[in-house]
């Protein structure tokens, strides 16, 4: 037992983990995601910075894992590849596949979506991390500033991307304006912390989910007006809640894909 678990309540222990285990599954899966895209992104400067920042974002989710060991529920690959689907507690958008078709045999992936989910997914963590800056729990707090330095860069890319295309043709941003429609069908439960709301808003562990949509709100709006658009609502009462354990079935296949070699021994060192 780590020194780190021996001092929290049992309340607050639960609290902690919980919300470390929504940080985590969010950044596995929109990480692996990412993944897909490698050699098939638009250009070849793209290919290796959207790598980059998958590859990034990976290590976040392997640090709230980390987090996660040392207060003792689990060890962290385990958590990362051998939890089943629903005790899963990423976001729905995390999960949805890239567009039709399978990786490397016939991919038809859509990068109009890729970059709305992306830029508003790193812009809803870009609120997260500043919040949990403050944490009451110190190790997330440090964790939060380590994310943060390789945060911006990847909210600058995705936003150049977003500006670029909603000023380019109008074949772009029709596919662009679509792939806003689809990306806010899931965006419900980005910052919901589903039946955990009341114990980690009030241990003070982040922000409270009303808080976190009003600064994303108020951090999209001046890039939406310079383009002449509304910043989309974000659904009240999301169909599935990821924090929850609901899930899609472009999670399950997730999984089975990303644990593959992990399960065929869990006790290598990796």
């Amino acid at each position: 037992m780590s020194s780190t678990e021996n001092v929290l309540s049992p309340e607050y222990k639960e609290a902690v983990t919980n919300l470390l285990f929504q940080l985590a599954d969010d950044d596995f899966l929109i990480s692996y995601r990412g993944s897909e895209w490698l050699g098939l992104a638009p250009h070849i400067e793209e290919d290796v910075a959207s790598s980059s920042i998958s590859q990034d974002t990976m290590g976040h989710a392997a640090m709230y894992y980390t987090l996660l060991e040392e207060v003792g529920a689990g060890k962290a690959d385990d958590l990362a590849h051998l939890r089943p689907a629903q005790e899963r507690k990423n976001s729905i958008l995390a999960e949805r596949v890239n567009g039709e078709g399978y990786y490397m045999e016939t991919p038809q992936y859509d990068w109009a979506y890729a970059v709305v989910r992306n830029f508003f997914y790193s812009q809803a963590k870009k609120v997260k991390v500043d919040s949990l800056r403050q944490s009451s729990y110190q190790p997330l707090a440090e964790t939060a500033v380590k994310v943060n330095m390789e945060l911006y860069y990847h909210l600058l890319h995705w936003k150049t991307w977003f500006v670029q295309l909603l000023s380019s043709t109008d074949e772009a941003k029709q596919k662009m304006n679509d792939a806003i429609d689809l990306v806010m069908k899931d965006f419900g439960d980005v910052f919901s912390y589903g039946n955990d709301k009341a114990a980690i808003e009030s241990n003070n562990l982040i922000a409270s989910e009303e808080e976190l949509k009003d600064r994303w709100k108020a951090n999209m709006a001046p890039i939406f007006e310079s383009l002449g658009l509304a910043v989309p609502a974000i659904p009240e009462a999301p169909a599935k809640n990821g924090r929850n354990g609901e899930h899609t079935e472009d999670l399950t296949t997730a999984l089975s894909t990303l644990s593959e070699v992990y399960r065929l021994d869990p006790v290598a060192a990796w």
